[in-house]
C-alpha cells in the first residue's frame, strides 16, 4: 500500500541532516530540522523549512532523546522520519516508536535493524544464506574459552575480539599473543559494556592483509533487491573509514560480480526494504571474502556510489518508504565513472586528536568532478560533543587517475579551513603515495605508513601570511606607487 509523504523530520545534525534535505528540496517535500543548544546555528538549521529544539549539549540529552524527537515531529505535522546515519540511525526500538506514532520510518523495518544488529544472529543468517564468513567463536566467556577454540579449529595468532553488538568500528581489538589475551579480553568486555550495553564478544581469525568492501543494496517492500555496485573503504584508522572508492581497485570483473551477488543473495535471505550496505573482508592472499556486518542505513560514502551510477539513494529510500516499487531493475543499473570520497575530520592530522572551535575561514573545493557534502559555514561553531567529520569531498573521472588528479585539486588547492586544525594534511599524503596510487594498499596502511605521510605536511601557518601582506604594505608605503600598480 503506497503512502505519500509531505514533510520529513530529520533526526540528525550535520552532514547527514543537510545531505537527506537537499533531496527534499529537489522533490518538493518540507523538512524539520531538530537540534542541540550548542547546534542553534548550524547549517542544518538554516537549511530546514522549520525547526525544533530538542535539548541540550550532550547527545542524551538531545540527537539521542527519543520521546522530544518523535514529539518534534508530530508538533509540526511531519509524517515521516529520516533518521541519517548515526545516533539512532539504527535503533530498532525509535524505528518502532516513529511507526507506533502513526509516522513513516524511512529505513528499513525495526525486526531487520535488530536481527542485523546483533553479529551473532547476523552471522548465522549469513551462513544459512550460504555467505562465507570468517572462522570465529561466538560469546566466549573466558580467554581459555578462546585458546580452546583457536587449537580445535587450528588457528592462529593474531585474532580479533568484537563486540557482539558493536558496529562502525567501535570494541574491536587485535590481540597479537597468547600472554596479552587475558587483559585484552576484559579490556574487549569492558569496552563492550560501555559502547553497546552488552559485554559479548566474538573472537574471529584476524586476517592479515585484508582488504574492506562493501556492496550498496537497495530493496522495496515487494521483494525486489538490486545492487548498486561496490565500494571499496580499506583506507582506515582505528578501524573508521577515512577514503573510500567505487569501483573497487582490489576486484577483477569475476570476483566484482561474485561479491555483489552474494550481498543481494543475503539481503534477498533477510527480506531487505530499504538502502543498506553489505560489509566483507577481501583476503588478498586467498582472493576469498568473508562476511562483516550489515548496516541498515545510509552510509557515509553513499555518495560516490551516486557520482558513479547517477542515481539518489535518499530519493529511492523516500519512494520505497512510501510503498513504491524500484523503479528499475538490476540490467539498468551502469556504473560508468571512478568515484572516490575523503572524510574531513576537525581533527589534528599528527595525532588525532579532536580539535573544535569556530571555523574562521572556508574555501570549499569547486569545479570539475567536485561534489561536496557539508554541514559547515564560515564562522560555524564545532563543538566538541559529536562526531568531528564535518564535509565530505568528492571527486570523479574517467578512470582512477582521473579521479586522484580531481582530488588533489580539490584538498590541495580547492580546501582552506581556518580555525581549526583538519586531517587534510594527511588525506593529501596519502593519496599522493606511490603504494595508494597503485592500489596496493591493506586496512594497516595508515599504521604502516604513518611517520612517512607526516613527513610529508606542508606546515601552513597564518601568522606567517599576515607578516607577508604588512611587509607587502609596508615595502609599498615606503617606496611610493610601482609602475605595475
Amino acid at each position: 500500500m503506497e503512502r505519500k509523504i509531505r514533510k520529513i523530520l530529520v533526526a540528525n545534525r550535520g552532514v547527514p541532516a543537510v545531505r537527506i534535505m537537499q533531496t527534499c528540496r529537489d522533490l518538493k517535500i518540507p523538512t524539520v530540522a531538530v537540534y542541540s543548544t550548542p547546534d542553534r546555528l548550524s547549517l542544518h538549521v538554516f537549511m530546514a523549512d522549520e525547526a525544533v529544539h530538542i535539548g541540550e549539549g550532550p547527545p542524551l540529552k538531545s540527537y539521542l532523546h527519543m520521546d522530544r524527537i518523535i514529539e518534534a515531529a508530530l508538533k509540526t505535522g511531519a509524517d515521516a522520519v529520516h533518521p541519517g546515519w548515526g545516533f539512532l540511525a539504527e535503533n530498532a526500538d525509535f524505528a518502532r516508536r516513529v511507526i507506533e506514532a502513526g509516522l513513516v520510518w524511512i529505513g528499513p523495518r525495526p525486526e531487520i535493524i535488530a536481527l542485523m544488529g546483533d553479529k551473532k544472529a547476523a552471522k548465522e543468517i549469513a551462513k544459512r544464506a550460504n555467505v562465507p564468513t570468517i572462522p570465529g567463536i561466538e560469546d566466549p566467556k573466558s580467554p581459555e574459552e578462546v585458546l580452546e577454540w583457536m587449537e580445535r579449529s587450528r588457528i592462529t595468532f593474531p585474532i580479533m575480539l568484537k563486540a557482539a553488538l558493536g558496529g562502525g568500528g567501535k570494541g574491536m581489538i587485535k590481540v597479537e599473543n597468547a600472554q596479552e589475551l587475558p587483559q585484552k579480553f576484559s579490556h574487549a568486555q569492558s569496552e563492550a559494556y560501555k559502547a553497546f550495553g552488552d559485554a559479548s564478544l566474538i573472537a574471529e581469525k584476524y586476517i592479515e592483509r585484508g582488504r574492506h568492501i562493501e556492496v550498496q543494496v537497495v530493496g522495496d517492500k515487494h521483494g525486489h533487491v538490486v545492487h548498486l555496485f561496490e565500494r571499496e573503504c580499506t583506507i582506515q584508522r582505528r578501524n573508521q573509514k577515512i577514503i573510500e572508492e567505487t569501483p573497487a581497485p582490489s576486484l577483477d570483473d569475476d570476483l566484482r560480480q561474485e561479491i555483489c551477488f552474494t550481498a543481494v543473495r543475503l539481503m534477498r535471505e533477510i527480506g531487505y526494504d530499504s538502502a543498506g550496505t553489505v560489509e566483507f573482508l577481501l583476503d588478498t592472499a586467498t582472493r576469498r571474502f568473508y562476511f562483516l556486518e550489515v548496516n541498515t542505513r545510509l552510509q557515509v560514502e553513499h555518495g560516490v556510489t551516486e557520482l558513479a551510477t547517477g542515481l539518489d539513494i535518499v530519493d529511492l529510500m523516500i519512494q520505497i518508504a512510501e510503498g513504491k516499487p524500484l523503479p528499475f531493475h538490476q540490467r539498468d543499473i551502469q556504473s560508468n565513472r571512478w568515484a572516490i570520497e575523503c572524510r574531513l575530520t576537525a581533527e589534528d592530522p599528527k595525532t588525532f586528536a579532536p580539535s573544535f572551535g569556530t571555523i574562521t575561514r572556508l574555501q570549499i573545493p569547486d569545479g570539475p568532478n567536485i561534489r561536496i557534502s557539508t554541514g559547515v559555514y564560515e564562522g560555524a561553531e564545532i563543538p566538541p560533543y559529536y562526531d568531528s567529520m564535518f564535509m565530505l569531498i568528492m571527486s570523479a573521472g574517467a578512470d582512477r587517475d582521473q579521479a586522484i588528479r580531481v582530488m588533489d585539486r580539490a584538498l590541495s588547492r580547492g580546501l582552506r579551513v581556518d580555525g581549526v586544525k583538519t586531517i587534510a594534511p594527511l588525506l593529501i599524503s596519502i593519496i599522493r603515495h606511490p603504494r595508494f596510487r597503485a592500489g596496493e594498499f591493506s586496512t594497516r596502511f595508515i599504521e604502516e605508513h604513518l611517520e612517512e605521510l607526516i613527513s610529508t605536511f606542508k606546515e601552513f601557518d597564518p601568522d606567517e601570511e599576515v607578516l607577508k601582506i604588512a611587509r607587502y604594505v609596508a615595502e609599498i608605503s615606503a617606496l611610493g606607487p610601482q609602475s605595475w600598480m
